[in-house]
Protein backbone atom coordinates (compact mmCIF):
# COMPACT_ATOMS: atom_id res chain seq x y z
CA UNK A 1 0.00 0.00 0.00
CA UNK A 2 1.37 3.54 -1.01
CA UNK A 3 1.17 6.10 1.87
CA UNK A 4 1.18 9.62 0.76
CA UNK A 5 3.18 12.03 2.75
CA UNK A 6 2.23 15.51 3.93
CA UNK A 7 5.00 17.75 5.23
CA UNK A 8 2.71 19.32 8.03
CA UNK A 9 5.24 22.44 9.05
CA UNK A 10 3.87 25.73 7.60
CA UNK A 11 5.83 27.51 5.45
CA UNK A 12 7.54 30.88 4.89
CA UNK A 13 8.36 33.30 2.23
CA UNK A 14 11.43 35.97 3.23
CA UNK A 15 11.26 38.92 1.52
CA UNK A 16 13.85 41.09 1.67
CA UNK A 17 13.07 44.81 1.87
CA UNK A 18 15.58 47.89 1.64
CA UNK A 19 14.24 50.22 3.95
CA UNK A 20 14.69 53.96 3.38
CA UNK A 21 15.43 56.68 5.78
CA UNK A 22 12.11 58.79 6.17
CA UNK A 23 12.25 62.08 3.30
CA UNK A 24 14.62 60.42 1.52
CA UNK A 25 14.08 59.48 -2.25
CA UNK A 26 16.33 56.53 -4.16
CA UNK A 27 18.22 59.00 -7.19
CA UNK A 28 16.29 56.55 -9.75
CA UNK A 29 13.19 57.25 -8.25
CA UNK A 30 13.78 61.69 -8.79
CA UNK A 31 14.98 60.55 -12.07
CA UNK A 32 12.50 58.85 -13.31
CA UNK A 33 9.80 61.52 -12.51
CA UNK A 34 11.52 63.92 -15.05
CA UNK A 35 12.86 61.67 -17.45
CA UNK A 36 10.31 62.52 -20.11
CA UNK A 37 9.23 66.16 -19.06
CA UNK A 38 12.89 68.01 -18.44
CA UNK A 39 14.15 69.71 -21.34
CA UNK A 40 17.75 71.01 -20.85
CA UNK A 41 18.16 74.52 -23.24
CA UNK A 42 21.87 75.22 -23.90
CA UNK A 43 22.32 78.82 -25.59
CA UNK A 44 25.64 80.00 -27.29
CA UNK A 45 27.19 82.63 -29.27
CA UNK A 46 24.62 85.15 -28.12
CA UNK A 47 24.56 88.16 -25.50
CA UNK A 48 22.74 87.96 -22.14
CA UNK A 49 19.97 89.64 -23.41
CA UNK A 50 19.29 87.47 -26.14
CA UNK A 51 19.61 84.35 -23.55
CA UNK A 52 17.26 86.06 -21.48
CA UNK A 53 14.99 86.44 -24.38
CA UNK A 54 14.68 82.66 -25.01
CA UNK A 55 14.66 81.89 -21.34
CA UNK A 56 11.75 84.17 -20.43
CA UNK A 57 9.41 82.65 -23.87
CA UNK A 58 10.24 79.44 -22.27
CA UNK A 59 9.81 80.00 -18.44
CA UNK A 60 6.09 81.50 -19.70
CA UNK A 61 5.34 78.50 -21.25
CA UNK A 62 7.20 75.90 -18.85
CA UNK A 63 8.37 75.62 -15.26
CA UNK A 64 12.19 76.82 -14.88
CA UNK A 65 13.97 73.82 -13.04
CA UNK A 66 17.18 75.17 -12.73
CA UNK A 67 19.54 77.68 -14.42
CA UNK A 68 23.35 78.17 -14.50
CA UNK A 69 24.36 81.79 -15.38
CA UNK A 70 27.84 82.05 -16.28
CA UNK A 71 30.34 84.69 -14.68
CA UNK A 72 32.23 86.92 -16.75
CA UNK A 73 35.20 87.54 -14.41
CA UNK A 74 36.01 83.80 -14.33
CA UNK A 75 36.92 83.81 -17.69
CA UNK A 76 40.85 84.41 -18.12
CA UNK A 77 40.80 84.78 -21.98
CA UNK A 78 38.53 84.26 -25.21
CA UNK A 79 35.91 81.36 -24.30
CA UNK A 80 32.45 80.76 -25.43
CA UNK A 81 29.87 81.89 -23.45
CA UNK A 82 27.00 78.78 -22.61
CA UNK A 83 23.32 79.72 -21.15
CA UNK A 84 22.10 76.64 -19.53
CA UNK A 85 18.61 76.04 -18.26
CA UNK A 86 16.14 73.19 -17.54
CA UNK A 87 12.61 73.44 -18.47
CA UNK A 88 9.86 70.68 -16.93
CA UNK A 89 7.46 70.72 -19.63
CA UNK A 90 4.91 69.10 -17.50
CA UNK A 91 4.17 72.34 -15.44
CA UNK A 92 4.31 76.26 -15.80
CA UNK A 93 2.09 78.83 -17.27
CA UNK A 94 1.61 77.36 -20.70
CA UNK A 95 1.24 81.15 -21.77
CA UNK A 96 0.67 82.09 -25.36
CA UNK A 97 4.02 83.01 -27.04
CA UNK A 98 4.13 85.96 -29.26
CA UNK A 99 6.79 86.63 -32.24
CA UNK A 100 9.94 87.68 -30.24
CA UNK A 101 13.32 90.26 -30.96
CA UNK A 102 16.36 89.01 -31.12
CA UNK A 103 19.08 91.62 -31.73
CA UNK A 104 21.47 88.79 -33.21
CA UNK A 105 20.94 84.96 -34.01
CA UNK A 106 21.11 82.45 -31.18
CA UNK A 107 22.09 78.89 -31.03
CA UNK A 108 20.13 76.75 -29.57
CA UNK A 109 20.54 73.16 -28.18
CA UNK A 110 17.82 71.32 -26.51
CA UNK A 111 18.46 67.77 -25.24
CA UNK A 112 15.78 65.36 -23.18
CA UNK A 113 12.93 62.97 -23.82
CA UNK A 114 11.96 63.00 -27.86
CA UNK A 115 8.12 64.40 -26.34
CA UNK A 116 9.51 66.99 -24.50
CA UNK A 117 12.16 68.53 -26.98
CA UNK A 118 9.57 68.26 -29.48
CA UNK A 119 7.15 70.28 -27.53
CA UNK A 120 10.17 72.95 -26.87
CA UNK A 121 11.39 73.37 -30.40
CA UNK A 122 7.12 74.02 -31.31
CA UNK A 123 7.11 76.67 -28.59
CA UNK A 124 10.35 78.52 -29.91
CA UNK A 125 9.18 78.17 -33.49
CA UNK A 126 5.77 79.97 -32.22
CA UNK A 127 8.43 82.66 -30.60
CA UNK A 128 11.45 82.67 -33.12
CA UNK A 129 12.24 82.11 -36.63
CA UNK A 130 14.44 78.74 -36.71
CA UNK A 131 16.72 78.89 -39.72
CA UNK A 132 18.42 75.73 -39.61
CA UNK A 133 17.56 72.60 -37.22
CA UNK A 134 19.56 69.13 -36.71
CA UNK A 135 18.78 66.85 -34.50
CA UNK A 136 20.67 63.45 -32.67
CA UNK A 137 18.74 60.43 -31.87
CA UNK A 138 19.95 58.38 -29.03
CA UNK A 139 18.01 55.65 -27.39
CA UNK A 140 15.95 57.18 -24.47
CA UNK A 141 17.21 61.23 -25.32
CA UNK A 142 17.18 63.11 -28.44
CA UNK A 143 18.87 66.48 -29.15
CA UNK A 144 17.98 69.01 -31.56
CA UNK A 145 20.33 72.23 -32.29
CA UNK A 146 18.63 75.30 -33.88
CA UNK A 147 19.76 78.51 -35.23
CA UNK A 148 16.97 81.10 -34.05
CA UNK A 149 16.30 84.65 -35.36
CA UNK A 150 14.03 87.56 -34.69
CA UNK A 151 10.35 86.45 -36.45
Amino acid sequence: MLETWHDERPRTTTTWHHERPAGREEMSDVYDLHIDTDVTVQLCDCSREDAQTVFDVLDSVYELEDTATPNPQTATGPAPTVWTATFDTAGGRHQEVAPTQLTSLVGATLTGGYRAVDEVQKVLATGFDIQSSQAVSGDQETEARLLLASR
